[in-house]
């Protein structure tokens, strides 16, 4: 069995798309893989569930497709920290996800998720890239 971690945004369909998408074309049996769907609510006070996600839904419907074992995941606060928790947690094989293209300077405003987790991460992180049209 192999666990992938999959930190999906909100309101990012494209992006959640090519996360699946990057995780169906790992090496060996999709039915070998769990893939652990994690959104990280920065603000939460509606009490919104991962389930609610339209994102992680979509993702969930090309995986499951394929047959792919899927679970939910959720956290809240920075989502660099909290992905990295979750993946300590799950003991995941593998970190899955997809960056956006930012300057130098918006990094350092907005800071970056992807490159907190490939910086910070002690397993290794997949990268997917963002959708053409970008």
């Amino acid at each position: 069995m192999y666990d992938v971690l999959l930190g999906i945004g909100l309101d990012d369909e494209p992006r959640a798309i090519a996360q699946a998408e990057a995780v169906i074309d790992l090496p060996g049996d999709p039915d070998e893989v769990t893939a652990h769907l994690c959104h990280v609510f920065r603000d939460n006070p509606e009490g919104a569930s991962v389930h609610q996600i339209g994102t992680v839904r979509r993702a969930r419907e090309i995986l499951e497709d394929a047959g792919v074992n899927c679970v939910h995941y959720e956290a809240s606060g920075d989502p660099g920290e909290e992905i990295l928790a979750a993946a300590t947690d799950i003991d995941a094989d593998l970190i899955c996800v997809s960056g956006r293209k930012r300057s130098p300077a918006g990094k350092v405003v907005f800071g970056s998720t992807t490159q907190a987790l490939v910086l910070n991460a002690d397993r290794p992180v997949l990268a997917v890239p963002g959708p053409n049209e970008e």
